[in-house]
């Protein structure tokens, strides 16, 4: 079939020489340049130059299937790794600023895809990724300018869901090949619409009426319409029953054998400081509580009213909208200018009331705690609560420097002679609980977006900041080392000068020599950064421990061993256990013991779309992976606790990233999973006796699925 081409000019109707070469050289290629028009239910069209497809990938089939979306195509994928190759002259991309398509997936269990550009066959590849929500349509746009690696990833636009990037970075004047390839997907076929996918040298419309072929997304109540399970609520009249009898039944307490802080009363110090403490008792590492007692951790991060669902674009696919004004004005929130609802907060008030109905839900999620044995309440929590009712809790906190310019993602200019004042502001966030001896400690920062990076912090420095000071400490580093640039040159081998490091746009490639010296610099940006800011907090409170960064994921030992300053090391660590011989290698380098600030498991048997990054069949699977997980940590003489993201589910329509994930141990309606809970009451009863060696870790795992999130 013949293949036309729109060829669109100046205002004068004659193309431009620029226009003109490069329309020539894609008329001969298999980039296709003309107007293709996605318009749908009102929606802004879809226009580009269509990338031709190429081959189809691993299993994936073309399917037949309705047509939601005016020009696409579907296709079914049954495994990770199926999907859609294109190729493309090289720099065909170099001028456009998007690549887009439309989309609309099947099913009722989330899909993850990836977006992979690539220069020849074996060269860099950036990758991005991204989830969709099931039966509602959604507008792929990845900007191109991502490519520079100076971002972790982008904002949720409706049901186009955590958009994230990695992999290398590439020269777009070099990428001459693309996939679009299903990244994570649940045992469901995957099975989607996709219009031509196109690169655009404009502005991407967003869609805000998105085609939603089996209706509204969420009920009045913030439980999935597209999924049913067994503790699904029927309606809101069940809802308020459970909620008002379960205040009533709030008079749960920690067992007789925990200390009133929920410490090990069967063994304790002489006496306590008043505070928390970090203690090594020659075989393993503590907690000491503000009594004395030894205290091992099990936390419950996010206890707070937590299940709001952002419907930025998605307004059609709610059910139930209050005003945003009088009873329900508490249900509301936004996030710039993405609006959040709170079905949770709505859900409490519907049963309690506007007045005083947040005491009321502090009162039932204390005393849940209590009643599963938790002793500590986690991050992102609404601390407050628990500090008034002498409750252990952590404190999150979050550097924005105002004084000085981030370098790379958000890796400040650390030698800049403003950081040191930007710290100390950062710090005073502590002044109000400094003498506060239910507070354990703090953690500084969540997992900062260098740390997800597969490049230095140095590295991305020289490619993305052409001028700081912290690149000028770089080269004196440098300087002294290698004396001169003929020396700098002969050990990198490749042509570089010293004033080629301290200024300018970087951008040829490291060799693997270069690259040995910008780690060791990286440990030093990164000790100066953390040493800094741990500092200031200790002058303003001298009281409590620095848990350190909530590390995402096991971290790289230059990054370690920069991290000196902190009395706790922390991280977050989805993975079936926590990893002894890391742990071990913690306390080998830096002589401290390491906190788990995020973990959990997820299934696909409670109303959501996705398992979260844990991933095992069923509820009661859930809990047989709680034990596993919390018990082998107990028994970890490096580990001193372990606190489980989060106490509620999120949305199904997903939070302001898009995360939709069964991770709580409440679902919406406040109601539990039972097999969770259980489990965990059985495992915390126990978990002094666990990590003194009286008592063996439990050993019945479920069998644990690919990760799905």
């Amino acid at each position: 079939m013949k293949k036309h081409i729109f060829l669109s000019g100046t205002a004068s109707g004659k193309l431009d020489r620029r226009t003109f070469i490069r329309q020539s050289i894609l008329a001969g290629s298999s980039l296709l340049v003309f107007s293709h028009c996605t318009k749908d239910q009102g929606n802004p069209a879809l226009k580009g130059n269509i990338l031709e497809q190429g081959a189809l990938l691993g299993g994936l089939n073309t399917a037949e299937g309705p047509h939601y979306l005016p020009g696409a195509q579907w296709y079914e994928g049954r495994y990770a790794g199926d999907g859609l190759s294109y190729n493309f002259p090289a720099g065909s991309l170099a001028s456009e600023l998007y690549i887009a398509t439309d989309m609309l997936a099947e099913g009722n269990h989330m899909i993850k895809f990836q977006i992979i550009l690539q220069e020849g066959e074996d060269g860099p590849a950036f990758k991005f990724e991204y989830g969709v929500l099931n039966q509602c349509s959604l507008r792929v746009r990845l900007p191109l300018s991502l490519t520079d690696q100076n971002r972790w990833g982008i904002d949720r636009e409706g049901s186009f869901l955590k958009p994230r990037c990695g992999g290398d970075r590439v020269d777009l004047q070099k990428v001459d090949r693309m996939r679009l390839v299903i990244l994570r997907k649940s045992d469901q076929p995957a099975r989607f619409c996709l219009t031509p996918v196109l690169s655009s040298a404009e502005e991407v419309p967003l869609i805000s009426h998105p085609v939603l072929p089996n209706g509204k997304l969420i009920d009045d109540i913030g439980q999935s319409t597209i999924h049913d399970w067994p503790s699904k609520t029927k309606d809101a009249d069940e809802m308020k029953q459970y909620l008002q009898n379960r205040l009533k039944e709030a008079d749960h307490t920690l067992p007789e054998t925990m200390s009133e802080w929920g410490g090990w009363k069967d063994k304790r110090l002489l006496e306590g400081s008043g505070y928390f403490r970090v203690h090594h008792d020659g075989k393993r590492w503590w907690l000491i509580d503000p009594s004395g007692y030894y205290f091992w951790s099990s936390g419950m991060d996010c206890v707070r009213v937590d299940t709001t669902a952002d419907y930025y674009l998605l307004e059609d696919a709610l059910t139930w909208i209050p005003s945003e004004e009088g009873e329900y004005a508490d249900i509301f929130s936004e996030r710039g200018i993405h609006p959040s609802i709170n079905y949770l907060a709505a859900n409490f008030i519907r049963t309690f009331g506007m007045e005083g109905w947040r005491d009321k839900w502090a009162t039932v999620a204390l005393d849940e705690l209590k009643r599963l044995r938790i002793n500590t309440v986690g991050n992102w929590s609404e601390w407050e609560y628990a500090s008034r009712s002498k409750f252990p809790y952590v404190r999150p906190m979050s550097f924005a420097p105002k004084r000085v310019n981030n370098i790379y993602r958000d890796f400040p200019d650390v030698y800049h002679e403003d950081f040191e004042k930007d710290a100390l502001d950062y710090a005073q966030v502590l002044s109000d609980t400094k003498d506060d001896p239910a507070l354990i400690g703090y953690f500084m920062m969540n997992e900062p977006t260098w740390a997800f990076s597969s490049e230095l912090p140095a590295v991305g420095m020289l490619y993305n900041t052409p001028s700081c000071v912290t690149r000028g400490e770089l080269r004196r580093y440098l300087e002294e080392k290698y004396g001169d640039d003929t020396r700098l040159s002969d050990s990198w081998k490749m042509k570089v000068t010293l004033d080629q490091v301290e200024t300018g746009k970087w951008k040829d490639r490291f060799t693997e020599n270069a690259l040995t010296d910008l780690e060791a610099f990286s440990q030093v940006m990164v000790e100066r950064y953390f040493s800094i800011l741990s500092r200031s907090c200790r002058e303003v409170d001298p009281n409590h421990l620095n848990l350190g960064i909530r590390y995402a994921g096991i971290p790289p030992n230059w990054a370690v061993e920069g991290m000196r300053s902190f009395d706790v090391f922390s991280m977050n660590n989805y993975r079936e256990k926590v990893p002894l011989d890391v742990t071990g290698e913690i306390h080998k380098l830096l002589g401290m013991p390491v906190i788990i600030g995020e973990w959990h498991f997820g299934a696909l048997d409670a109303g959501l779309p996705s398992s979260g990054i844990g991933h095992v069949h069923t509820q009661a699977d859930r809990g047989k992976a709680y034990r596993i997980y919390i018990e082998d940590a107990a028994a970890n003489p490096y580990c001193i606790g372990t606190h489980w993201f989060t106490l509620y589910d999120q949305s199904a329509l997903g939070r302001f990233d898009g995360e939709n994930y069964n991770i709580g141990f409440l679902d919406v309606c406040n109601r539990p999973h039972v097999p969770l809970c259980d489990a965990a009451i059985q495992s915390h009863e126990n978990i002094y006796r666990i990590a003194s060696g009286e008592l063996a870790p439990y050993e019945d795992a479920p069998e644990y699925l690919p990760m799905l999130f």
